[in-house]
């Protein structure tokens, strides 16, 4: 994921220095690299601090980078935004804070979407091979059904486009991540969030698989039952949820392909680069990735996510002994005005 946020990042950084090379911006693309670090190294930092967190307990040099952890990060921000301050030079402001807002954006589109792809591989494999096929899956079948059945325009965009590949990628998609879903969701591999073991310093896939991947029987609707001969259906219901994710792989997902193309129209070029021989650069495979990726991040956040007790419990152990008896004496007398305790328990 980071190498291809790189190449991504490299790819559009590129075009706006050959645009306006000629007029030899001082410090642009150095500074452009730096804000990326910089970027990176906030992102990556709360990712090690969020899942690594009893890990770094035992670092004693780790300690310090994580708990001044966002500090360090605005004060390297800090220092770029003054090294640009500084490079400034007359008859090229406005220029200069146009590649300045540039670079900003594209650290928008690349780093904080690819850091969104990691989060969500922590949630388990599935939640990023179903997305990233699903997207792949609509761009093969559009452009299948749109060369044999393709007749009318969809956008001006992309002249190539037309309605009967939007439609036909978007049913096949659909089909697609249904029972791409069913074998996934047969092992644990794919479907268990990815935690690091402490104790033996390796990344684990083993879990009791939530409801989300245990078979259970639905009734078939009425106007089905006639079509299909069925009453009732066993499936996974994370089959269900992967129909909105395909939904928005085939509906909305193209759009992030659209952007581009106006973004490329706009500079009068053809592709980001030609690291792909016959595909342009990466950035070309990967327009409409970032965006499904978002999607998919905000999915599980409003409706798939619940609280998580194992890295709530990791975060208490980080805490010193007096708060975690504050949270205890908190927590006990709680349950006891639930009922769920005795009030004569000692402990």
């Amino acid at each position: 994921v980071l190498s291809i946020q790189v190449k991504c990042y490299h790819e559009i950084i590129t075009i706006g220095y050959r645009v306006y090379h000629s007029y030899d911006l001082p410090w642009f693309r150095s500074l452009s690299w730096y804000f990326l670090l910089c970027v990176n190294y906030f992102f990556y930092g709360e990712t090690v601090a969020d899942y690594f967190a009893t890990f770094v307990q035992r670092r004693e040099q780790l300690q310090f980078l994580i708990r001044y952890h966002r500090f360090i990060s605005f004060a390297l921000y800090l220092t770029g935004f003054c090294m640009f301050v500084l490079s400034l030079v007359k008859k090229h402001y406005r220029l200069q804070f146009y590649m300045f807002a540039w670079t900003h954006v594209t650290l928008l589109i690349t780093v904080t979407q690819s850091h969104l792809v990691i989060q969500n591989l922590f949630e388990g494999m599935i939640w990023f091979l179903v997305p990233i096929s699903s997207v792949i899956c609509n761009d093969i079948t559009a452009y299948i059904f749109g060369f044999f059945f393709g007749r009318t325009p969809l956008i001006k965009l992309s002249p190539k486009k037309t309605w009967e590949g939007f439609i036909g990628g978007f049913f096949s998609t659909v089909v697609f991540g249904f029972i791409f879903s069913y074998f996934l969701a047969q092992h644990q591999y794919f479907v268990c969030p990815v935690e690091y073991n402490s104790e033996t310093n390796r990344f684990v896939t083993e879990c009791e698989p939530s409801e989300l991947f245990q078979m259970k029987k639905y009734s078939v609707p009425p106007l089905l039952q006639a079509v299909l001969g069925w009453e009732t259906v066993n499936m996974y219901p994370f089959q269900m949820h992967s129909i909105a994710l395909s939904t928005f792989a085939s509906l909305i997902g193209p759009f992030g392909g659209f952007f581009a193309s106006g973004f490329k129209r706009a500079f009068k070029i053809k592709d980001f680069a030609d690291t792909i021989p016959g595909h342009g650069g990466i950035m070309d495979r990967f327009d409409c990735q970032y965006l499904m990726a978002t999607f998919v991040h905000v999915y599980i956040t409003s409706f798939i996510r619940g609280p998580n007790p194992s890295k709530l419990l990791k975060q208490l152990l980080i805490l010193q002994p007096e708060q975690q008896l504050s949270v205890y004496k908190t927590l006990k007398s709680h349950l006891i005005e639930k009922g769920i305790l005795q009030p004569s328990l000692r402990g």
